[in-house]
């Protein structure tokens, strides 16, 4: 077990229950450590139910391409628990990583804490004593009592599109989870507002006129369409002619118009160069990747494709659906889905996405610690649904069964249903972040 692995699972005896939403705890540990969160470069706060990783990953694109040293916190990980921490460009190493728990730790000394909030108490201490000239800092779980939410004047706020998620800590309701969305809104602060739900829209427009954080709007203020190939931004500073994002489907598309529009508000003066660089040099996992070779893509039939997406909600997996749509009509291919699901998600309202469009889904169980359903049980769910479906017992078995069918052309292969299912792929397939 690695130094890493062994703080966190002593952190987790600290507080067992895995998602406690509050900021005592953090606040307390914060102050303890000499405030660090109050030593940051600019911060650029992201809270959504989709696209917050994508989103982020275009702005530090961009940034980067214009010689800015970027900070950037992201959960969860998907194959090392270094991933969530990006240190003016790099992965943080694990002997820094170390350090910064185990001062945290000692501070902490024993009191109830949570793993996310003493890992991003470490975060903020690291990102304090790292020079950058911003930071991106993703939500973990909501927002209002996120352990994130301790910045009181960041450079600028966005919420990507809210749905339906985590109903058992944000709300049963598109209202009630857009109100909890809208707690890192902050008074004078931008907020960019990707396209949302008109409920979502109407609980963010109303926090934000309550704070007096200056609102820019997707489809008011900011705009995203194709023409010829290519995108065409608009906004109050005019048009910006753009080549299509490097990562795939439409949802894309929105998920960069929200990111220039951020950078707009923190740097208005970023050439478009620099924009199209950030479009056409992103990278983030996981989010419709091709794997291209390793070790589980040479279990396929031969001449397959095998796709990757973290899509772990109905949401997620309509966009995702489209996406695939999208694939199927400039390349047709039978579809074939491999799919695990936590118990905590709507596994029937992510699968129904993919009928008409799978011709059989395969169910894994999702390794670790994590409330998996069993396969058995994600079949029967996708045979509810009106999909062919068995169970198998690993993602390598789901890929031997399928090559071991006749197809009448080699099959597109997609992989989804949770990021800890892609991680865990990734892993095995011999990927991991740099």
């Amino acid at each position: 077990m690695s130094a890493i692995d062994a703080a966190l699972q002593r952190f987790a005896l600290l507080h067992p229950r895995k998602i406690d939403l509050s900021l005592d705890r953090i606040e307390r540990l914060l102050a303890d450590l000499g405030a660090p969160h109050k030593r940051l470069p600019p911060v650029v706060h992201v809270a959504g139910t989709n696209g917050k990783g994508s989103t982020i990953a275009f702005m530090r694109a961009a940034l980067e391409a214009a010689g800015k040293r970027v900070h950037v916190y992201t959960s969860p990980h998907l194959v090392r628990f270094n991933e969530r921490i990006r240190l003016a460009g790099t992965l943080v190493d694990d002997e820094r990583l170390v350090d910064a728990l185990a001062r945290c730790e000692a501070v902490n000394a024993g009191r109830p804490i949570s793993v996310f909030e003493i890992a991003t108490a470490a975060a903020f201490v690291l990102f304090s004593e790292t020079a950058a000239d911003f930071l991106l800092l993703e939500v973990g779980l909501g927002g209002r009592y996120d352990a994130t939410n301790v910045i009181d004047r960041p450079a600028a706020t966005a919420i990507t599109p809210v749905s339906i998620d985590h109903t058992e800590f944000l709300g049963s309701t598109i209202e009630q989870i857009a109100y909890e969305k809208a707690g890192i809104l902050r008074p004078g602060a931008p907020a960019v507002v990707a396209e949302q739900d008109e409920r979502a829209l109407a609980v963010i427009e109303r926090e934000a006129l309550k704070l007096g954080a200056p609102r820019r709007l997707f489809g008011r203020d900011f705009f995203i369409g194709s023409e010829n190939g290519r995108l065409v931004y608009e906004d109050a500073d005019g048009l910006v002619d753009l080549p299509r994002p490097r990562l795939l489907g439409r949802h894309q598309r929105g998920n960069a118009a929200t990111a220039i529009a951020t950078l707009r508000a923190i740097e208005p003066r970023l050439p478009n160069r620099v924009l199209e660089r950030g479009l056409l040099e992103v990278e983030w996992p996981a989010r419709l990747q091709r794997l291209r070779a390793g070790a589980l893509v040479e279990l396929a039939p031969p001449g397959a494709e095998v796709w990757l997406d973290g899509a772990h909600n109905e949401a997620g997996a309509r966009a995702l659906a489209e996406a695939i749509a999208d694939l199927e009509d400039r390349a047709p291919r039978p579809l074939a889905l491999i799919c695990g699901s936590l118990a905590s998600k709507d596994t029937a309202g992510f699968l129904r996405c993919f009928k008409g469009l799978a011709q059989e889904a395969l169910a894994v169980p999702i390794a670790g610690e994590h409330a998996a359903r069993p396969a058995e049980e994600v079949a029967a769910i996708a045979r509810s649904v009106g999909l062919d479906a068995a169970a198998c017992d690993s993602v390598a078995s789901a890929l031997k069964f399928l090559a071991a069918r006749a197809w009448p052309a080699p099959p597109r292969i997609l992989i989804a249903g949770s990021l800890y299912l892609a991680g865990a792929v990734l892993e095995a397939n011999g990927d991991a972040l740099r």
